[in-house]
């Protein structure tokens, strides 16, 4: 992993735990393989797409501009932003 991908990962493990903090629900540890719906991590999409409007204002990236593009778990979705 690049050190550019795991800062990014930092990132959106650090956001999504505000998210869950402000929902009420415990941090949770997350890592590459974190898949974000479906799993153990109490997110749904509304959560998602918070995330993903929090990360645009923190990097100034938007990997969705031209469409949407296929993640589900935190990994891929650094990958996404360190493409952009």
């Amino acid at each position: 992993m690049s050190e550019r991908h795991a800062e990014l990962l930092a990132l959106i493990a650090q956001e999504t735990n505000r998210i869950l903090t402000e929902k009420g629900e415990a941090a949770v540890a997350i890592t590459a393989d974190t898949a974000f719906l479906d799993g153990p991590l109490p997110f749904d999409s509304l959560d998602l797409a918070t995330l993903i409007v929090a990360l645009e204002g923190v990097t100034g990236k938007d990997p969705f501009r031209s469409g949407f593009r296929q993640f589900s778990k935190a990994g891929e979705l650094a990958a996404l932003y360190a493409d952009a």
